[in-house]
C-alpha cells in the first residue's frame, strides 16, 4: 500500500540512518587505523589560552577546545591595548591578502570592549571572521567600530575601492559608534562595513551611523552585499555606492539610497517596493522559510557549544528580537575540530560514528572526498577554511538526508577538473520541510587563488534546502585565469524541489550560471556578471540559433519558481562584439512567476550586450546604453 506522509518520512529517515551505518564501518576503520599508527591525538583534547592561538600544549580555560593556531580567544578582561595591537598585526598582514593562504577567525568572549572615552577600533580583512561569543548579540558588546575599508591601487589618490573585498565576516556581537569626537580622522566618523560578495554579517547589533562605503577615500565603490538577522538604530543605513545588496530578517532604521538592485525580505523598516518607478528596491513583507546560522558560543563557567537556531516559516525581524533566538545547543565534545593536516578517512570517520564538525582556519588540501551522511550533521568553518580537490575528486558530498548544516567555507577548483564541488543530496526528492538543509555563507572560486577547473561549482539535488548566501566565482581576475585556463560550465544547478535562495551570487561562467530544474523553488535576490572574456561569438553559442548563454535558465520541470529582484550584467573586453539573447530564460513551467528583473551593461568601453531581460521581452543593455538599467517588472 501507499504509506502515509508520516510513515513515508519514518521510513526514508531509516534508510538515510542505514546509509549512514554502512559508511560507518569503512571510515572508521580507516580512520581508527590511522589513530592506532599514531597519526594524532583526539581533536578535542587540544586546548588553548584566551587571547591566544589556540595551539596544542597551551594551558586552557576550562571548556576552552583548541581551535588551532590562527583562532584567537578575546576576554574583556585583557588590556585594551593588547587587542588593538593583536588585531592590527593580523589586519596589516590580511588588508590586502586577497589570494594568500593566511586565515584568522576572531572570538570575543562576552563582556564590554572599549569606551566612549577610549573607542576600540578594529579593521577587518581578507579571510579574517570577527565574532561574539554570547548567546545574544547583545552579550559582547563594542564601544567603537569594526571596520572593512576601501583598498587603494596606483594612483591611490583617485582610485581607491571595495570592489574587490572579499571572504570576511561580522557576526554575533553588538557596535556601539560613539558621536565622532572634534578632530577625528574620517575613518572614525562612522562603523565602515566596506565590501563586496562573500563579506556577510548575521546576527549584529549597530547603533549609530553604518556605511556600507567608504567614503573617505575615491570613488568608494562597492559591489554587493548580506546582511542577515541584524539590527540598526539611531540613523538610516548609509548604502552609499552598493550597486547591489540583500538585506534578510533585520531591523532598520531608515536606508539611506540604493543604486540598481536591493532587496528587503521580512524586514523591519524596510524602504517600500518601488523597483522600476524611480528606485531599486524590491521588498517582501515575510522571509518564506529561514533558519540562521549556527554559531559558536560559550557561557559564564566557560563551556563551548555551537547553538543551532530553528527553522521559522513566515518570519519577520531578528531571530534575537524577542529574547533569546529558538534552538538547540550542541556541545562541543560533540565536534571533531579538524585541522588542514587531519587526513580525510579520519575527518569522514568521525562524521560516520555520530560526530559533527568544525573546520579550523586553514586550507585543506583533499585526496578524497568529505562524506556527510549523517541526517542533522553540523558542519561549521571558523575563518574560511578552504576545501581543495586533487585529481578531480568532489570536495564534500551530502548524502540524501535532511537537516544538514553547512557554513562558513571556501571551496576552490582543483588543477584537474571536478564534476562539482559541493554535491548536496545523491537523488533529488528527499526531504523534510521541518527540518531543511542549510548551506549558509559559501563560497567557490574557479581560479583566482591557483589554477584550477570544475564542470559545475554547486549541485543541489536534496530538496527542501535553504542557500543563504552564496557566491560562485569563475574568477575575472588573480592567477590561472584564461578562457580555457579556470574552466567553469555552470555555477549553481538545483534539481531538487522546494529549494528557497537567498543571495544568489554567480559570475563569470562559461556557459549558464545557473540551472533551476526543480519544482517550487525560490530565489530572493540575484546577481551576476557574464562571463568578461569570451573569445568571439562563435566560441559562446547555447545553440546554432541562440547568442551566448542566458544567466539563469528556468526549465520545464521548475514549475512553481517564483524569482525577486535578479539581475544579470555584462562587460566583454576581448575587443570584438559579443551578445547574448537574453539574460534570463525560462521555458515558463506552470506557476512560475519573475519579478523584478534588470540587465545592464557595466562600462562605456568593451563591446557586445545583452540584447533582451528575458525569453525576448526587455530592451538592450549594451554598449550603446552603458550603465543604465533595464527593467521588467514582471513576466510573464
Amino acid at each position: 500500500m501507499t504509506p502515509t506522509p508520516d510513515r513515508a518520512s519514518r521510513l526514508r529517515r531509516r534508510a538515510m540512518l542505514g546509509l549512514a551505518a554502512l559508511a560507518f564501518s569503512a571510515a572508521v576503520a580507516v580512520g581508527t587505523a590511522w589513530l592506532l599508527a599514531g597519526g594524532g591525538a583526539d581533536p578535542a583534547s587540544r586546548t588553548a589560552a584566551p587571547g591566544q592561538p589556540a595551539a596544542p600544549g597551551q594551558p586552557a580555560a576550562p571548556g576552552q577546545p583548541g581551535f588551532g593556531p590562527n583562532v584567537y580567544v578575546f576576554s574583556p578582561g585583557m588590556p585594551q591595548s593588547r587587542i588593538q595591537a593583536r588585531v592590527n598585526s593580523i589586519a596589516s598582514r590580511q588588508a590586502g591578502n586577497q589570494f594568500g593562504a593566511q586565515r584568522y577567525a576572531l572570538l570575543f568572549e562576552p563582556g564590554t570592549y572599549g569606551s566612549a572615552a577610549d573607542p576600540l577600533f578594529l579593521q577587518v580583512g581578507y579571510y579574517t571572521s570577527v565574532a561574539g561569543l554570547g548567546a545574544s548579540p547583545g552579550d559582547v558588546l563594542i564601544n567603537g567600530a569594526v571596520d572593512s575599508f576601501n583598498q587603494c591601487s596606483p594612483p591611490a589618490s583617485s582610485n581607491c575601492t571595495a570592489l574587490d573585498n572579499f571572504w570576511r565576516s561580522l557576526s554575533n556581537l553588538t557596535i556601539n559608534f560613539p558621536a565622532p569626537r572634534s578632530g577625528a580622522p574620517c575613518r572614525q566618523t562612522a562603523e565602515f562595513w566596506a565590501t563586496s560578495q562573500a563579506s556577510p554579517v548575521r546576527r549584529v547589533e549597530f547603533s549609530g551611523l553604518t556605511s556600507l562605503m567608504d567614503y573617505c577615500s575615491k570613488p568608494g565603490y562597492a559591489s554587493g552585499g548580506f546582511i542577515a538577522d541584524s539590527a540598526f538604530s539611531g540613523r538610516p543605513v548609509l548604502s552609499g555606492s552598493q550597486q547591489q545588496f540583500l538585506v534578510r530578517n533585520s531591523t532598520l532604521d531608515g536606508w539611506s539610497n540604493g543604486l540598481w538592485n536591493q532587496v528587503f525580505a521580512g524586514d523591519v523598516g524596510a524602504p517600500a517596493q518601488n523597483f522600476g518607478s524611480g528606485g531599486p528596491y524590491t521588498t517582501l513583507a515575510a522571509s518564506p522559510v529561514t533558519a540562521e546560522e549556527p554559531f559558536l558560543q560559550v557561557d559564564s563557567g566557560g563551556n563551548y557549544s555551537v547553538f543551532v537556531p530553528a527553522v521559522q516559516h513566515g518570519s519577520v525581524g531578528p531571530s534575537w528580537a524577542s529574547g533569546l533566538t529558538p534552538g538547540r545547543a550542541v556541545g562541543i565534545r560533540r565536534f571533531f575540530i579538524a585541522t588542514p593536516s587531519d587526513p580525510v578517512p579520519v575527518i569522514n570517520a568521525a562524521l560516520a560514528r555520530g560526530q559533527d564538525l568544525i573546520l579550523t582556519p586553514g586550507v585543506y588540501h583533499l585526496h578524497q572526498t568529505i562524506e556527510i551522511t549523517r541526517p542533522d550533521t553540523v558542519v561549521l568553518g571558523l575563518g574560511f577554511p578552504t576545501l581543495v580537490p586533487a585529481n578531480g575528486i568532489v570536495s564534500m558530498r551530502v548524502a540524501s538526508v535532511p537537516g544538514v548544516k553547512l557554513s562558513g567555507m571556501i571551496f576552490d577548483a582543483g588543477p584537474v577538473n571536478s564534476p562539482m564541488l559541493l554535491q548536496v543530496g545523491s537523488q533529488a526528492g528527499l526531504g523534510d520541510p521541518a527540518d531543511p538543509t542549510l548551506v549558509q555563507d559559501v563560497f567557490f572560486r574557479i581560479g583566482g587563488a591557483a589554477p584550477g577547473q570544475a564542470t559545475t561549482s554547486l549541485v543541489v539535488n536534496s530538496s527542501q534546502v535553504i542557500l543563504d548566501d552564496i557566491w560562485a566565482w569563475r574568477a575575472d581576475h588573480g592567477q590561472g585565469v584564461g578562457w580555457t585556463d579556470n574552466v567553469g560550465d555552470t555555477g549553481v544547478v538545483v534539481n531538487g524541489d522546494h529549494v528557497t535562495a537567498y543571495g544568489l551570487f554567480v559570475e563569470h561562467y562559461e556557459k549558464y550560471e545557473v540551472i533551476w530544474n526543480g519544482a517550487d523553488g525560490t530565489d530572493i535576490f540575484f546577481q551576476n556578471e557574464m562571463p568578461y572574456d569570451a573569445p568571439s561569438q562563435a566560441a559562446w553559442m547555447a545553440n546554432p540559433t541562440t547568442d551566448g548563454y542566458p544567466a539563469f535558465l528556468i526549465t520545464h520541470g521548475a514549475s512553481g519558481f517564483q524569482g525577486y529582484g535578479m539581475g544579470s550584467y555584462s562587460y566583454f573586453n576581448r575587443g570584438v562584439p559579443i551578445f547574448a539573447s537574453n539574460a534570463f530564460e525560462t521555458a515558463n513551467p506552470p506557476g512560475s512567476e519573475l519579478h523584478d528583473l534588470f540587465t545592464i551593461f557595466l562600462s562605456s568601453a568593451g563591446s557586445g550586450g545583452i540584447d533582451h531581460v528575458v525569453n525576448g521581452s526587455g530592451r538592450s543593455s549594451t554598449t550603446a546604453n552603458p550603465d543604465t538599467a533595464v527593467d521588467v517588472l514582471g513576466y510573464p
